[in-house]
């Protein structure tokens, strides 16, 4: 007899929704989700989603009704648990915006836990539209299947940020002067928790540098010879630690948070 197939199927469409899920759980889009399923898609009566909800989990859910401008839907088995995500922040300075939404996207993919935007000196952007970059980032958790969507914190200062950064978390600072290779710095130090602070297109101002390299969690570290993007530089960071340290790595043989 021929296999039972899957259900849901890998083809079927797969969004976050805000409110918590559990079996039975009615759940009613409309905007931009809506107009997805329902235009999109062509969802009808009966179809699967995949929903996730950012707090439990991913879950198999089908189409109550698709209307033109609403669909509802009923979760019906939880599939995976939350993800557990590395504790890797990434605190990029601003840059243009069409680059920006890459690092966003990007770093998404790689398992980012927190994005806190900052602003320098030389940033040639002070501002971020809040809506737009959630957006970004959740169709991104989307795409590669996370279950679980990076705080997006609201962009600060560089002075604000150094002020506020906690005291067992390292921050790996990418000096374009110099520093101890990215991969030894995370072998050396260890840690669990730690971010990376990365500077804008015309890199930190010399009093930014020092100011920086004065707080005493900062690890100053290079990315190789050449002097890369700001976003390259960003993502090729992540990357790194993710090999290194994080879900890219065998997890038993690194630090846990909280140990």
């Amino acid at each position: 007899m021929p296999a039972t197939p899957a259900w849901p199927p890998k083809s079927a469409p797969r969004l976050f929704v805000a409110e918590p899920l559990h079996p039975g759980a009615r759940v009613t889009l409309d905007g931009p989700q809506a107009h997805y399923l329902a235009r999109v898609m062509r969802v009808s009566a009966g179809d699967p989603v995949v929903l996730c909800d950012d707090i439990t989990g991913e879950w198999a859910a089908r189409v109550v009704e698709a209307g033109k401008r609403n669909v509802a839907l009923e979760a019906v088995r939880l599939l995976r648990q939350r993800e557990a995500v590395p504790d890797i922040w990434l605190c990029p300075a601003l840059i243009k915006k069409d680059r920006f939404d890459q690092v966003l996207e990007k770093a998404t993919e790689l398992g980012v836990a927190r994005i806190a935007p900052v602003v320098t000196r030389r940033c040639v952007a002070d501002k971020l539209n809040p809506e737009r970059a959630r957006a970004i980032v959740t169709e991104a958790a989307e795409q590669c299947a996370r279950t679980a969507l990076p705080e997006l914190a609201a962009p600060v200062r560089l002075a604000a940020l150094l002020a506020d950064w906690p005291e067992t978390r390292a921050l790996y600072f990418a000096d374009e002067n110099g520093g101890m290779p990215l991969a030894e710095a995370i072998a050396s130090t260890a840690v669990a928790s730690a971010g990376f602070l990365i500077g804008p297109e015309g890199g930190f101002d010399d009093e930014e540098r020092a100011t920086i390299r004065a707080l005493p969690q900062a690890v100053p570290v290079s990315l190789g010879p050449r002097i890369l993007r700001a976003e390259t530089a960003a993502l090729a960071a992540l990357a790194i630690w993710m090999a290194r340290a994080g879900d890219w790595s065998d997890r038993d043989n690194h630090p846990k948070p909280g140990e």
